[in-house]
């Protein structure tokens, strides 16, 4: 049995004369939760939108569960799901209606459409704000039902980018806690972060960028350790030579 979710095979993206990755090969297990961490322009957000099948890249490909993302992206859409760093609601429904109407472009229906979106509300903790309109919700409530949502279809892979920037610290720990039973139940996560905490607490293992490459991965622990270094962010200066983002 392949115990890979996320093959990444030689991955290249240019845009003109800019290359935004070069040849990143990455393993990503199945059930383990990986974050990728490194400055603004590093190339995360681009492999991130490449994984999710927004956009195609140069040339290489990424294999999850079996489908490439080049020739089967419908296939691996139904394995992910996706957080984008921008907010994916409609603020003037209420946060109730948001959950009905993905749930419909999900294509659930009838009792499973109800259970869903009643399990979402239950994952967002937001029982007492549901009903009303998400334009009067703080940005960590918006975050948390913009990831109930990409819950709704129950992926095998969650892949997220920037899910806690900007929110207040209750939401914050919501967010993480919902990461770690989300992995419990044998979920694949796939994050992007700033913030080395919620990479060193939650993260089996962390992949080092810049500049389009994957520079180094592995347990945070293991990462300081191999490069004589006491944080992540002291990590990616030895191996970048730029100091840190």
């Amino acid at each position: 049995m392949n115990s890979i979710a996320i093959e990444v095979k030689k991955l290249t993206k240019k845009y003109g004369k800019l290359t935004a990755l070069s040849e990143l090969s990455l393993n990503i297990e199945k059930g383990e939760i990986f974050g990728l961490f490194g400055p603004n322009g590093a190339g995360k957000s681009t492999f991130i939108s490449i994984l999710a099948t927004i956009c195609k890249p140069t040339s290489g490909d990424i294999i999850v569960n079996g489908h490439s993302v080049c020739r089967q992206p419908d296939m691996v859409k139904r394995v992910i799901g996706f957080v984008p760093q921008d907010i994916a609601l409609y603020p003037m429904l209420s946060g109730k209606d948001n959950l009905d109407f993905w749930a419909g472009i999900y294509g659930l229906r009838g009792k499973l459409r109800k259970e869903r979106i009643d399990e979402a509300v239950a994952v967002t903790r937001l029982e007492g704000r549901i009903r009303d309109r998400v334009s009067e919700y703080s940005g960590g409530m918006k975050r948390r039902l913009n990831i109930a949502v990409s819950l709704m279809h129950h992926p095998e892979i969650l892949v997220m980018d920037e899910p806690t920037v900007g929110v207040d610290i209750q939401s914050r720990r919501y967010i993480l806690d919902m990461l770690d039973g989300l992995r419990k139940e044998g979920r694949t996560i796939l994050f992007t972060s700033h913030y080395t905490d919620e990479l060193e607490t939650l993260c089996d293992r962390i992949g080092v960028m810049d500049k389009g490459r994957l520079l180094a991965s592995g347990p945070a622990a293991e990462l300081e350790s191999t490069y004589g270094a006491d944080s992540l962010e002291s990590v990616l200066e030895k191996l970048s030579g730029e100091g840190k983002d």
